[in-house]
């Protein structure tokens, strides 16, 4: 076992740091047939403090943590709190770049390309609002990109004259080539920067990042990247996409503390992005004017060793293809249900292990009111004009006993609704 994967068990109770590590290290099948073992994902299991009471289905929204990252965390906020205004700024604030090696190798880059944020949306949004732009400058998304990326290209035509475009994304059965040629032929002489998804947070939908950053680099558009749903869920590195920005939330799929995000910005384009805050400027090229946000508890950041630790101990390829085989389980379950459609495409790296579905006759808040309400079961409801429905994400530690009292419960709701 690698020394980085003890340490991080070794920040959970004993006996259970002994029994995952034990069982971990000794899967040798493939990540398949991982994914099926039950034995092994309930030691998974035992890392997180879960509420029996609750069958938590929206971690794509946020992921607990397990216990040992909660206990890194709060080791550090106590350290603190003695003495703020040494621990934060001369012990703990030179630990962060420790951090920032450690993300940055697991996302595939240079340390100095790569800024520690609290979410996806702040390194978002430092781009779509940092990127100048002259008036009539052209940005390019799709019709499915988050809510709060879209608000900021709206402000920027509002406060400046920029011109966002906005992408239809072709069926998922149309190809990927499909979606390529749509970004392609949305480029013009004025377009600045395209930004997508890697995930779709509506459905889980892969984009084909690499090949249309190929496509935009041949005409010298830059390519930034929401990354939310992807990084810790699909098995990457930078280097397979090739993109100039890239941001995620690692309070989703790495499952640390709620707060913790990156940002990564190719070398050669940091100094014509502007902070969100003010910035020395000596910091002009330095990754850390992504990072000037004030007096701020390091505590989380500090954390996230933990929880990389506990991702390389459980493996990339195996996460990913138990998510996929806990997604399966209960959407082909459903998909028989003849009220049932889903909004999800199951094939082979179609899409990651969330999903959605959407019943004939049912509005979705509706369901997902019914379901918290009578049986503490927690989904999500997705309101958008080209995907609306219900959107169940489990994780590690779900069980499939779990996915089938949520089965047996939308199909008595869907009977009880005739």
């Amino acid at each position: 076992m690698a020394p980085a994967v003890a340490v991080g068990l070794a920040a959970l109770r004993p006996d259970r740091a002994r029994a995952i590590a034990l069982q971990l290290g000794a899967e040798a099948g493939s990540a398949e047939e991982a994914a099926a073992d039950e034995a092994l994902w309930q030691l998974v299991r035992e890392a997180f403090a879960i509420d029996p009471g609750i069958v938590n289905l929206n971690n794509g929204g946020v992921s607990p943590a397990p216990e040992g990252v909660l206990a890194s965390q709060l080791r550090r906020l106590t350290a603190a709190n003695r003495a703020p205004a040494h621990t934060l700024w001369r012990v703990q604030g030179p630990e962060r770049e420790r951090v920032r090696r450690q993300v940055a190798e697991a996302f595939g880059c240079d340390a100095e390309e790569l800024a520690l944020t609290r979410n996806t949306t702040e390194g978002m949004v430092t781009v779509q609002l940092g990127l100048e732009l002259e008036p009539g400058a052209e940005v390019l998304t799709t019709s499915q990109d988050y809510h709060r990326m879209i608000a900021a290209f709206r402000q920027r035509e509002r406060r400046e004259g920029v011109v966002m475009r906005q992408v239809a994304l072709p069926p998922a059965d149309a190809g990927e080539g499909a979606v390529v040629r749509a970004f392609d032929e949305a480029i013009t002489p004025r377009t600045r920067l395209i930004l997508m998804c890697h995930v779709i947070n509506l459905n889980g939908r892969i984009l084909p990042v690499a090949d249309v950053v190929r496509a935009a680099r041949q005409r010298g558009v830059p390519v930034a990247v929401d990354g939310a749903h992807a990084f810790a869920n699909i098995p990457f590195s930078h280097a397979d996409l090739g993109c100039d920005v890239y941001a995620a939330s690692l309070h989703k799929w790495l499952c640390a503390p709620v707060g913790t995000g990156l940002l990564y910005v190719r070398r050669e384009l940091i100094p014509r992005i502007w902070p969100l805050l003010g910035a020395r400027e000596e910091l002009d090229s330095d990754i850390r004017k992504f990072e000037e946000i004030g007096t701020h508890p390091e505590a989380a950041v500090l954390a996230i060793p933990e929880a990389l630790a506990f991702h390389d101990a459980i493996g990339a390829r195996r996460k990913h293809a138990r998510l996929l085989h806990l997604r399966n389980r209960w959407a082909r379950r459903l998909a028989e249900h003849p009220r049932v459609r889903l909004l999800t495409d199951l094939r082979p790296g179609a899409a990651i292990g969330l999903a959605t579905f959407a019943a004939d006759g049912i509005d979705p808040r509706e369901m997902v009111a019914e379901l918290w309400q009578r049986h503490r079961i927690l989904v999500a409801a997705i309101a958008h004009p080209e995907v609306r429905g219900v959107r169940v994400s489990p994780s590690v530690y779900t069980t499939v006993d779990e996915l089938d009292r949520f089965c047996a419960a939308v199909e008595e709701l869907l009977d009880r609704a005739g």
